[in-house]
């Protein structure tokens, strides 16, 4: 699995809708139900990335920490299936439970979401403001599963607390890197 950074677009662009299945409650989910009153997180995850199962214990606290404060966050699955069925919206379901996931976890089987919002790898974090603009386009943190760094959510959760406070996001953010999203072969 190569490692990829974030496609760092500038950011202020406009979250683009999207209806997908929750493979968590099997329903159909669009952003306009699912967006937060403050911010809304979207996050691009996989089953299997070693980037995301590292990360998977802080962003569980930092839904725990947000999601009171009109935070949503969303975790979307843009994986070919066919070629690593390991990331199948089944077993996103299993996942979701054993690491305890308190956010929908979607299935975007055309990859045509992952592609709207520039999504390069897992995880792909944005976070968008009550608007809908985007604010903040980066990592969670200097964590990785390889660097010994401490896993603390200290990028995300700044951005989180400036918006929340009514602060302009810092605009130096850092690209998240983790595996590339596995793209269908056309």
């Amino acid at each position: 699995m190569a490692a990829t950074e974030t496609n760092m677009i500038p950011l202020g662009f406009k979250a683009p809708l999207f209806s997908l299945i929750d493979t968590v409650s099997g329903e159909i989910l669009s952003l306009e139900d699912l967006k937060g009153k403050v911010a809304t997180v979207i996050m691009f995850i996989c089953n299997h990335c070693p980037y995301v199962l590292h990360i998977n214990p802080q962003i569980n606290l930092l839904v725990d920490e947000f999601s009171t404060k009109g935070v949503q966050f969303i975790g979307i699955s843009s994986n070919d299936i066919e070629n690593y069925p390991q990331d199948a919206p089944e077993l996103m379901t299993q996942h979701a439970k054993e690491v305890g996931y308190k956010f929908p976890y979607l299935y975007d089987e055309s990859q045509e979401i992952a592609k709207a919002y520039f999504a390069e790898c897992t995880p792909d974090i944005s976070v968008f403001d009550k608007d809908l603009l985007c604010v903040y386009r980066g990592r969670l943190d200097g964590s990785t599963p390889k660097n010994q760094v401490e896993l603390t959510g200290t990028d995300l959760r700044e951005a989180l607390h400036a918006i929340i406070e009514g602060r302009t996001v810092n605009p130096d953010q850092k690209a998240s890197i983790g595996c590339n999203i596995k793209w269908k072969k056309v």
